[in-house]
């Protein structure tokens, strides 16, 4: 997990704290869409998912990427966001005695079953400061219509 300048023998409890993130990332990660209104807690990036008249938002917290290392796709009715979160380089003269690491590196994958209504042809998404804003528009249809009273 880390290069050989970083480590140290582990205890038990680090051992199993290490073993449960990586069960969690790889169940959030194994192919199976989450659904609109179940996405998986304590994955990377966390996920805030809205509505509003004309779309579904999905904004994933992703700091620290480059724009070019997230592709999102959308295939069958499932938005997919996925990447790489590379490991930080520290030079072989930094002896550094790591005490806590809560940052991890590795490939992420996390996946949304859209609704119906969505209009998987107008999609869009932008990245900035570590945020990905993905705007998923709605068809005419399931828009709300003002209706005339007579």
């Amino acid at each position: 997990m880390f290069d050989t300048a970083f480590h140290r023998p582990q205890g038990l409890l680090e051992q199993l704290a290490q073993l449960q993130q990586a069960l969690s990332r790889s169940r959030s990660s194994d192919g199976f869409a989450d659904g609109i209104r179940s996405s998986t807690a304590a994955s990377f990036p966390s996920l805030n998912i809205g509505r509003t008249e004309r779309s579904i938002e999905v904004y994933a917290f992703a700091p620290g990427l480059d724009a070019q290392a997230i592709d999102v796709t959308v295939e069958r009715g499932v938005l997919r966001i996925s990447g790489e979160r590379k490991q930080t380089e520290r030079s072989a003269s930094e002896a550094v005695q790591l005490y806590a690491t809560e940052r991890w590196h590795g490939r992420f994958s996390r996946a949304v079953t859209l609704p119906d209504e969505a209009d998987t042809g107008s999609v869009e998404a932008q990245y900035r400061d570590g945020v990905l804003r993905v705007s998923v528009g709605l068809r005419e249809a399931a828009r709300p219509q003002r209706i005339n009273v007579q």
